[in-house]
């Protein structure tokens, strides 16, 4: 298992995802509401690492834009 601290922009024109060594960065359309956000989120990180959204788990953080997420599967290998 990979956890992952992931920084979230929400509300951003140009959904996109950014490492820099130590944390992710998400830009995400949808808004900080309902948790639409953190669903958002979860596709983008399923998409970039290429893992099932299923294996991608919100362990800390769900009303934060700093998150700590677990991956099953999952590589950095960018």
């Amino acid at each position: 298992m990979m956890r992952l601290t992931v920084r979230v922009h929400p509300r951003s024109a140009k959904p996109r995802v950014a490492w820099d060594g130590s944390i992710v960065d998400v830009w995400v359309a949808a808004p900080p509401a309902e948790g639409r956000a953190n669903e958002a989120v979860v596709r983008m990180l399923a998409s970039w690492l290429d893992v099932a959204p299923s294996s991608i788990r919100i362990a800390s953080g769900h009303r934060s834009r700093v998150k700590v997420v677990e991956i099953e599967g999952g590589t950095l290998a960018r």
